[in-house]
């Protein structure tokens, strides 16, 4: 665990840099954990800000910033991105000023909000003919994503910008909107654009049947995803991950926020302080969030749902807990990289690594960072800005948590302060597996290796077929309890195609910093080859172990396996064994830790797994207690644990 007295030394972490801007001096005082008060945000906000203005259009409508590669949707769509999402955080801080607003932080996004409407195009491209006309809503379907942010920051600035536009400016601002008021081309997160566009055009009295319309439609599509204890699945096929935090309750909390509206506020508002619940468990102690689902290179935006909390009094935290969270994720991405010297965020989680990204993203689709500002809404006297800061959840006491119905189960421990997420139930939204999806495990200081052809994934078990690994199918959620979670899939091969007849039953059990992952293969042949794979670790990281138990042959062996979002030269523990003829199908058992605590213990020395005909003992090692996973012979529930002592 930190040491509250001092926080994080960047001089004395490998993976660490200075910020590449001026700071404040650090109040220790009043904020013990991480040195940063609120003039620490203004600074990090302004910084950001001024770095992106060079990149802008001549009349500023457009924000083209440098990228290894531009998006699926074009470079004219991620010069609007550049704009809108740069346009959000400058909202923030002008809202945020208690009316002290310069005019200059809004200025060029005066500008640029009455140019890029004169003439907007369907084009993709940037062009000298139009060098500051925006994509059409109804033409480049991303441009409906900005719409949102274009709108909200409208909203927030309303005094300042929308209020002082003349007639002109103001409808061909409406009539670029509108169309991102009809139903959602994509059926996901995406519905909640409209809504966000409807609330700014209520709030101005714009077109409200139209507007009330989205709005609504909005929140009843999104009910059908809620599968309660405050989390929703980002469509119809249960992907959990942080878009619950920065989009799935970020839209709708806030629209009744702004909109005053108490009747949806305690509806949303009681479903995001069951979500903070189980979501604010999972931020490290050195202030990361956790390397999982898609879209991670938004970095900070994860403080997003947290700050919505505090704003409107649904949450879980005291206010100086949640700004020890924020305060201490945003230094962390500051401290180790993810701002550039030329300070711009960087397509990647500290400095750039695209094997993470997806083909949605661009150049400027970092600056979604911009959501983890929303604490610049609380005035500066909010307790949440004075009071003193307070330990995190994974400071404090260990956790073996399932998260609601989603199969995720939650693990840390607060010796090390490391947060660990076991994945039986979250699936990705594409097609195909998807590295931050598919793997068994993820946690805050480890993150999946770059898919290749010949890389090894880690935290993950196949079969071997034709010497390649098996990759795992859709995740099916077979139960949850204490200290543990289940799953099944049917396997893909290295073709995607999904081998028939065959299912891995899986179970994770956890106590300290011990795992027993439990494989039940039935349906593969005797005489595969199977393979588990542990954490992959980087130099100076976390201490990774793999042990086996059952079903797998000798000790693990440790290999080279590429690159994750956490460095180049990453490194994992690898078992192998075969399926044999069981009557109940082949079982395959091995013990993991990933810790932070030095010198750790040999981890068979952590638990002792004795299998019998019908079921697995397990007696965890210190303070004796004891947990049982029945063996099921021919059902499709896998094995979980019966009881414990």
């Amino acid at each position: 665990m930190p040491d509250p007295s001092t926080g994080p030394d960047p001089s004395t972490d490998p993976g660490a840099a200075r910020a590449p801007f001026p700071l404040p001096a650090e109040d220790r005082r009043r904020s013990p954990y991480t040195g940063w008060t609120r003039a620490h945000w203004e600074a990090a906000a302004d910084a950001l800000l001024r770095a992106t203005a060079p990149y802008a259009s001549p009349r500023h409508a457009l924000i083209a910033l440098p990228g290894a590669r531009p998006s699926s949707s074009g470079p004219r769509s991620d010069a609007l991105e550049g704009f809108a999402r740069t346009f959000l955080l400058a909202a923030l801080r002008t809202a945020g000023s208690a009316g002290h607003a310069p005019a200059a932080r809004l200025e060029r996004y005066a500008e640029g909000l009455v140019v890029g409407t004169e003439n907007p195009t369907t084009e993709r491209a940037l062009s000298r003919r139009r060098p500051d006309s925006w994509p059409r809503v109804e033409a480049v379907r991303q441009a409906r994503v900005e719409a949102a942010s274009i709108a909200l920051g409208l909203r927030l600035t309303r005094p300042w910008l929308w209020d002082t536009l003349d007639d002109r400016a103001r409808t061909r601002l409406v009539d670029w909107l509108l169309p991102a008021l009809t139903p959602s081309p994509v059926d996901n997160n995406w519905w909640l654009f409209g809504l966000t566009v409807g609330g700014f055009l209520l709030d101005a009295g714009i077109e409200t049947a139209r507007a009330r319309a989205a709005v609504d439609r909005a929140l009843t599509r999104i009910e059908d995803w809620y599968v309660g204890d405050g989390w929703y699945s980002d469509g119809d096929n249960r992907a959990f991950d942080h878009y619950n935090a920065w989009a799935l309750h970020f839209y709708p909390v806030l629209h009744a926020h702004l909109s005053a509206d108490e009747e949806l506020l305690a509806v949303h508002g009681h479903r995001l302080r069951a979500q903070l619940d189980s979501y604010t468990r999972l931020f490290d102690a050195n202030g990361a969030p956790l390397a999982f689902g898609r879209s991670l290179t938004y970095r900070f935006a994860a403080t997003a749902a947290p700050w919505l909390g505090a704003l409107t009094g649904h949450t879980p935290l005291t206010p100086g807990a949640t700004r020890r969270l924020a305060s201490g994720t945003l230094r962390h991405f500051v401290d180790h990289g993810a701002v550039t010297e030329e300070g711009l965020l960087p397509l990647g989680w500290y400095g750039p690594y695209t094997p993470m990204l997806q083909t949605y993203s661009g150049p400027a689709s970092p600056y979604w960072a911009s959501k983890g500002f929303l604490g610049l809404l609380l005035p500066p006297g909010h307790p949440v800005w004075t009071d003193p800061e307070e330990p995190l959840p994974a400071e404090t006491r260990n956790a073996a948590t399932p998260l609601g119905p989603t199969g995720l189960l939650l693990h840390s421990t607060a010796s090390d302060g490391l947060v660990r997420l076991h994945n039986h139930g979250s699936n990705s939204t594409g097609t195909g597996p998807d590295p931050y999806y598919a793997r068994y495990a993820y946690s805050t200081r480890t993150g999946p290796t770059a898919d290749g052809p010949e890389a090894l994934p880690d935290n993950h078990f196949a079969l071997l077929v034709d010497g390649r690994p098996t990759a795992r199918g859709p995740a099916t959620a077979c139960g949850s309890g204490p200290g543990w979670a289940a799953s099944a899939h049917t396997p893909r091969d290295a073709d995607g195609t999904e081998l028939p007849g065959i299912r891995i039953l899986s179970t994770t059990a956890v106590h300290g910093r011990t795992e027993l992952r439990a494989h039940l293969v039935t349906g593969a042949a005797p005489g595969t080859p199977v393979r588990q794979t542990g954490w992959a670790t980087t130099p100076g990281g976390p201490t990774a172990q793999l042990h086996p138990v059952h079903g797998f042959a000798g000790p693990p062996r440790e290999i080279p396996t590429g690159s994750s979002p956490f460095g180049p030269r990453t490194r994992t523990a690898v078992l192998e064994g075969t399926v044999t003829r069981a009557p109940h199908g082949a079982l395959f058992l091995s013990l993991a830790s990933l810790t932070g605590d030095p010198d750790p213990a040999p981890v068979h020395t952590q638990a002792t797994a004795t299998v019998t005909d019908h079921a697995v003992h397990l007696t965890w090692h210190g303070d004796g207690t004891t947990t049982v996973l029945p063996l099921a012979p021919g059902s499709e529930q896998p094995p979980g644990p019966g009881g414990g002592a």
